[in-house]
């Protein structure tokens, strides 16, 4: 299994989502965390197995129930989440990332 490391800027885009749908709903919040949760494990497990949408190595997951997408890039035994990204805003914002 990886290690699967949250960037900065993840990680506060994260907290921003869930920060919304908590505001809205606890139960949405409580469903969003565990998708996410859900999401790191599976990146973890096999980091290869989902695809990929650039020629820099970036990789996605999509969240399931939720119109985000965890963009990742796997260097060596590490796999670093560079955005929590939602799949209908600013598409590739994200890749002058680290």
């Amino acid at each position: 299994m990886a290690d699967v490391r949250i960037g900065e800027e993840a990680e506060a885009e994260y907290a921003a989502a869930l920060a919304w749908y908590h505001a809205r709903s606890t139960r949405a919040a409580e469903r969003f965390e565990a998708a996410f949760a859900h999401a790191l494990l599976r990146i973890g497990e096999s980091p290869d197995r989902f695809p990929s949408c650039d020629e820099e190595g970036y990789r996605y997951y999509v969240l399931e129930r939720y119109p985000y997408l965890l963009i990742y890039r796997i260097k060596e035994d590490t796999v670093q989440v560079v955005a929590v990204a939602h799949a209908r805003r600013k598409p590739g914002y994200w890749t002058r990332r680290n």
